[in-house]
């Protein structure tokens, strides 16, 4: 008899552990949710201006990792830390609460998915819609003046020409494989933060460090790096919309919207579809 209370005893600590790691995934799926919710409702003109602004700001990194690639030696290390520029148009961005692309994958899906309805795709499409053509106009326009010199001078302006270059090594369906991961990367971050407010510089650090280590496209900083090059003259219209900036959106909505936050759901499913939930 005591035996058997001893065995049970741990398998009902197993139990509470278990319950309690999946009201928190409950939790942690209802407040991104709800974050999404909230875009979802926002002006068209709102997230214009915010996805216009994340564009612009995204140039940071390109900036960054520039200035790094020329004031460093030609060393076996120097990608590492040049690398280490990469984060910080997405601290800006995310830190900032402007609207990216690649992060709206997984708040703008999870109210899909919850909830499915012609409706709610429909919000779904015009937020991505409205929030891309925002942040590619503004990565246009930052590109633009770098390329003619006006943000940046000519040392800088080639060391990010010789960074953007990088892109074209990849053909259009390579680039799209290449930038699954980096969706899904990214949306992890949304998913994340609720839990780590705290921890926020670091986890968005962390995570864009390994989308610029491992070389995975961002369509959003890769778009940057594309139309600079097209300004320099180095592509051409069609190869930058169509080769270099359309396979990493399509990559990056697979990875964020169909794997990440497709996969996010399915593991509270259940207790999202409960009434309370659903309220």
């Amino acid at each position: 008899m005591s035996l058997s209370m001893a065995d049970e005893a741990p398998r009902a600590q197993d139990d509470d552990v278990e319950e309690l790691k999946a009201a928190n995934a409950r939790e942690l799926h209802r407040a991104v949710r709800e974050e999404g919710e909230a875009e979802l409702a926002r002006p068209a003109a709102a997230l214009i201006w915010s996805g216009l602004a994340a564009g612009l700001a995204i140039n940071s990194s390109l900036l960054a990792e520039a200035a790094l690639q020329r004031d460093l030696p030609d060393a076996p290390w120097r990608d590492l830390v040049v690398s280490l520029g990469y984060p910080i148009g997405f601290l800006i961005v995310i830190l900032g609460r402007l609207q990216l692309f690649t992060e709206s994958t997984v708040t703008a899906m999870l109210p899909l998915v919850t909830r499915p309805s012609w409706q709610a795709l429909g919000r779904t499409a015009r937020l991505w819609a409205l929030v891309l053509s925002a942040n590619l106009i503004g990565t246009c326009i930052a590109a633009g003046l770098m390329a003619a010199g006006i943000l940046g001078d000519h040392d800088l302006r080639i060391a990010a020409i010789e960074i953007s270059g990088r892109i074209r090594e990849l053909g259009p369906g390579e680039t799209f494989l290449n930038a699954i991961p980096a969706g899904f990367l990214i949306a992890t971050i949304a998913w994340i933060l609720p839990n780590a407010r705290a921890q926020a510089f670091l986890v968005i650090f962390a995570i864009t460090y390994i989308v610029a280590i491992a070389g995975f496209s961002h369509s959003v900083v890769g778009s940057d790096e594309a139309f600079l090059l097209m300004f320099a003259g180095h592509a051409g219209v069609g190869e930058t919309l169509f080769a270099l900036i359309a396979p990493a959106v399509l990559g990056n909505l697979v990875g964020g919207a169909g794997l990440f936050a497709v996969l996010a759901h399915a593991q509270v499913r259940s207790d999202a579809e409960d009434g309370e939930d659903q309220g």
